[in-house]
């Protein structure tokens, strides 16, 4: 839950070994960062040629023995999802192309060094028959399709939903004895999605993949990832501004806070006006399809999933916003549950209210602020954590930081601070844009350390870092990106409003501008730094209606069906997106369908690793055992700031100290995929 999307599609090899395929990250930076670590490997022969509109399929198999691969061809006769090896070309055909199946099946390229294999693992024979990919796992791209309306069958129209599976067993090379383990499917799959709405869930894959099964299956499962509908590489995907700089240019006018509006109300009919204005943009664009986003679509989608998985029932890993896909698919499909953790969870009723994607989420930021981006850094000391360096001689303490740091957001309100950076020029640092960055990295500890010296150095005059963090997630359009005749899509952000407004369209209670101010000023009161980005991510729902006034197959049921197994819920005491109340409120309705974990640690969802939630989620996923309890408490490993302490120790005795720039490029391109709406002011 949360906002940042941007729609650029790359390939992503891995640190070791090929990896490419398909990826839209959540902001411009993201994709520059992986695109400038892992440059595009040449993509392998086109074979487009080999195809009439008139050629049967057959002939494709026929046009590659001359270029045969020594696994085969791709993609096998029965497979639903259409699996190729991925590569840089492996992204699903347009829906108006008349010829799909043939121009996919072209897209397969025979030559394995170009194919994304997984990180090598040790073997305990060496490389079966002197291949290099020998016990590698591999990534598999494919796509699906899927109903449009699965409420109408006389409507025809589909989804091309984008997969991308991570495949531990690798591919079996043609010839290798049938009782080899290589290239054949696990017993279960598990099937990912983090967050949103917007998520891409084939960018989670590449991100991820080979770390979840490792996790929770000890690497037996496959792991899938897909795109939801209107969602990055899916097809058709939802972006209602032909240009990202389009958007960026419109955000300076409606992101403002509510404590830096001169006028609260101005400031809110002009953003009012532009959500007016985007809707209607969404609505010439994309017509009808507004209509057929919500996340009861996309669970019936799941299930079309697991289907096409040959799989009895369903195993799955959802995070934030996948939480509330799961709530919804365990009571439209309840013979269907298998093992499924849902980590990060929302509590889907709330989503019926108006403004409740917003409001219902304010429960922990100022919490995590202040016990622990603040508290702990005082905890740590200034060895770990810039802010904690003494004043005056004297030491640090936490009520001392709470009133610098209200100080200096006080005066970031009155006057942004002038900066200048010699990669993009005169700059400033507003109050708008720090409490924003603020939110995000309470997503994640990991990049307190870098927030905090930005904040350090700004309180005492140094803006440049500061301008530096606040430059590089500003934007969804890089101005450094070069030319090109086939420019980079727009980014899909609009698709996680749809998909809000959707799932709120019938809300009962007031609905006029004094109502949503009144709220803006009750939210930011309750909590000044999730207030305005939660309060802004609802507000377009207002217009909503004007075009899409009923939308299709949104689920009002309860949330407590009796479940083929119960499903295992995590819920963290400071996430800043997904209160610990949501998965409280959840186990009491869904009582022997659920339990709990109570994870105590920092971040949004169970990023914050602990070895007791850890292995309760192993046992739950390859056994699929529980706690007998409703609810279990877990604790984290470690404290923030204190992360891997011997590591940096030793990188700082190499003459190589943490540069809080990259820190800070590692932490967006982590929340670039988990949170599609989770995007800074300006």
């Amino acid at each position: 839950m949360g906002k940042v999307s941007e729609s650029i599609r790359h390939p992503r090899p891995p640190p070791s070994g090929t990896r490419c395929g398909w990826i839209i990250t959540g902001a411009v930076l993201s994709a520059l960062i992986l695109l400038a670590a892992f440059p595009p490997l040449s993509p392998g022969p086109d074979l487009s040629s080999a195809f009439s509109s008139a050629e049967p399929f057959v002939s494709h198999l026929e046009q590659l023995k001359e270029n045969d691969s020594p696994y085969g061809i791709f993609p096998q006769a029965d497979d639903p999802f259409r699996f190729l090896p991925c590569t840089p070309t492996t992204l699903p055909p347009p829906l108006d192309d008349s010829i799909a199946e043939q121009t996919w099946a072209s897209r397969f390229d025979p030559n394995p060094d170009h194919w994304s294999w997984g990180v090598p693992r040790e073997q305990e024979n060496g490389t079966a028959g002197g291949s290099s990919y020998a016990g590698r796992g591999i990534f598999m791209c494919g796509y699906l399709d899927v109903p449009l309306d699965y409420t109408n069958k006389s409507d025809s129209r589909i989804a091309r939903l984008a997969v991308t599976k991570f495949q531990v067993s690798g591919l079996a090379r043609v010839g290798e004895p049938t009782n080899s383990s290589a290239g054949r499917k696990t017993e279960r799959t598990i099937v990912i999605e983090p967050g949103g709405p917007g998520g891409s869930g084939t960018s989670y894959a590449w991100r991820a993949a080979e770390n979840v099964t490792a996790r929770f299956s000890d690497s037996q499962f496959d792991v899938l990832g897909w795109d939801p509908r209107g969602v990055n590489a899916s097809i058709p995907a939802i972006a209602c501004f032909p240009h990202d700089a389009s958007r960026d240019h419109w955000s300076l006018l409606t992101s403002l806070h509510y404590a830096v509006s001169g006028s609260p109300r101005d400031q809110l009919e002009v953003a009012d006006a532009m959500n007016a204005a985007v809707m209607r943009a969404c609505w010439e664009k994309h017509g009808d399809l507004g209509r057929f986003l919500g996340t009861g679509l996309v669970a019936r989608d799941l299930e079309q999933i697991r289907i096409a998985l040959g799989e009895d029932e369903l195993t799955g890993y959802l995070v934030s916003y996948g939480t509330g896909i799961g709530q919804t698919y365990a009571n439209l499909f309840p013979d269907s549950v298998g093992r499924v953790i849902l980590d990060g969870t929302e509590y889907v009723r709330d989503h019926r209210l108006r403004g409740g994607f917003g409001w219902t989420a304010l429960d922990n930021a100022t919490d995590a602020w202040h016990d622990g981006f603040l508290g702990e850094c005082v905890n740590a000391g200034p060895e770990y954590c810039a802010l904690a360096k003494p004043k005056d001689g004297k030491p640090v303490t936490l009520p001392d930081l709470v009133a610098r740091m209200d100080a200096l957001m006080s005066s970031l309100a009155d006057r942004p601070i002038p900066a200048y950076l010699s990669s993009s020029g005169p700059s400033l640092v507003t109050y708008s844009a720090v409490v924003d960055n603020i939110y995000g990295a309470l997503y994640n500890a990991r990049s307190w350390p870098a927030l905090a010296q930005a904040l350090f150095e700004l309180e005492n005059g140094n803006s440049t870092l500061a301008a530096s963090l606040l430059e590089i997630s500003a934007w969804f359009y890089d101005p450094e990106t070069p030319c090109s005749p086939t420019p980079i899509p727009s980014s899909d952000l609009e698709l996680g409003n749809l998909v809000i407004c959707a799932d709120g369209y019938d809300a009962p209670g007031p609905d006029d501008l004094d109502w949503w101010l009144s709220l803006w000023g009750n939210m930011t009161t309750k909590n000044w730094i999730a207030g305005n980005s939660r309060f802004y991510g609802s507000l377009p729902c207002r217009h909503f209606l004007q075009y899409w006034p009923e939308p299709v197959g949104v689920y009002r049921g309860d949330l407590n069906h009796t479940l083929k197994h119960p499903v295992l819920l995590i819920a963290e005491t400071y996430d800043p997106a997904t209160p610990l109340r949501n998965g409280r409120r959840l186990l009491q309705e869904m009582g022997k369908n659920a339990r709990l974990i109570a994870h105590h640690g920092y971040g949004h969802s169970s990023r914050d690793m602990s070895n007791c939630t850890e292995t309760i989620a192993r046992a739950y996923i390859l056994n699929g055992t529980l706690p007998d309890a409703q609810e279990t408490s877990c604790y984290a490993d470690e404290k923030p700031y204190l992360y891997g302490v011997e590591k940096k120790v030793a990188a700082m005795t190499l003459g190589k100290p943490e540069d809080p720039v990259e820190a800070w490029r590692a932490h967006l391109a982590e929340m670039s995929f988990l949170d599609p709406q989770l995007r800074p002011a300006v």
